[in-house]
């Protein structure tokens, strides 16, 4: 499909031998984007090494509620009421990830609904690392005017049928990917590979099941229900200093892609007494980040002001050692 359109890269004659053995390429489409919302319908594209594709799979999912933003998906309470829970679908699923790198756009929030979804049904997805395509765009410095699905299948002659449905979102990325794989392999790019950590612990609040259509009573505005967490009884010591321990009552800010859900890696930075900070500003203590150099408004803002970064790792080893505040 790309052969004369994969902006003219070829088969570099020697793979580097880091590269991964295989990927599968995911979409799933969920009810909203919240730690309690639902898969309804996920989709795999199996390829091997060098981004050559395999096998595809899809199948739609019973989420056991109301199906969320369906003037997105076009998945109403109907079309999904005679599909297979998760659970049927999980062993499935899980033999065409097992063994690969999964591929995904924005593939942290793809992740964490597959991670979510099978810790309900007490398992574990066999992913062991996963590969964003938007971080791997910027490592291959590809002129996007933005990170949409949709540019980069333009900058690679790709064309979009059906956007937003799992399988044919999971087509176009796979189309994308492959010369992306190319490029990269061609350059001698390190892939930007994050490891993949499942839940072990899951407990969900119950979420009422609409009875008709459903979408009736969806509120867009419960996307993102806000987390209150309590505030940080510790003053601010002011900003990490390098070499030294973090200090109870730091304002740490997190951006980007990790390998941890984001939600869990805040609530240990909670429970060790820091202060979770949600922007950046010049009492901010740490930004942590796997990706120092992107131009988020966060990373842009911690280099104006001189805040210190560090990455999650390195953010992991801290909070091994916390030191208490001042009495």
């Amino acid at each position: 499909m790309l052969e004369d359109r994969a902006t003219a890269v070829s088969s570099p004659t020697q793979w580097p031998a880091a590269y991964p053995k295989g990927y599968a390429v995911v979409d799933v489409e969920t009810t909203g984007l919240a730690r309690d919302d639902r898969v309804i319908s996920a989709a795999v594209y199996r390829l091997d090494a060098r981004g050559e594709v395999e096998d595809h799979w899809y199948t739609l999912v019973n989420p056991e509620r109301d199906p969320g933003p369906v003037w997105i998906h076009g998945l109403t309470s109907d079309v999904l009421e005679g599909a297979p829970l998760f659970g049927d679908i999980a062993e499935e699923f899980a033999a065409r990830l097992d063994g690969r790198v999964l591929v995904a756009h924005n593939a942290v929030f793809d992740w964490q609904m597959i991670a979510r979804e099978y810790a309900r049904v007490r398992r574990e997805a066999p992913v062991r690392q996963r590969l964003c395509t938007i971080a791997l765009s910027k490592e291959l410095g590809l002129p996007l005017p933005n990170h949409k699905l949709e540019s980069l299948a333009a900058h690679f002659g790709v064309v979009q049928q059906r956007a937003h449905h799992a399988l044919d979102d999971a087509r176009v990325l796979a189309e994308a990917f492959r010369p992306s794989l190319l490029a990269a392999a061609q350059s001698g790019v390190r892939l930007p590979l994050l490891e993949c950590r499942p839940l072990t612990e899951w407990s969900d609040r119950p979420v009422p099941r609409q009875s008709s259509g459903g979408y009736g009573a969806y509120r867009p505005g419960s996307w993102r229900p806000s987390r209150k967490r309590p505030a940080c009884p510790h003053p601010n010591p002011g900003r990490y200093e390098e070499g030294k321990p973090l200090k109870q009552g730091m304002r740490v800010a997190f951006s980007g892609d990790t390998s941890t859900e984001r939600e869990l890696l805040e609530d240990r930075a909670t429970e060790a007494g820091l202060h979770v900070a949600t922007s950046i500003s010049r009492l901010t203590s740490l930004l942590v980040t796997n990706d120092p150099d992107s131009g988020t408004s966060k990373t842009v803002k911690a280099r104006q002001y001189g805040t210190p970064i560090v990455d999650e790792a390195a953010f992991g080893q801290l909070l091994g050692d916390v030191e208490p505040a001042d009495a």
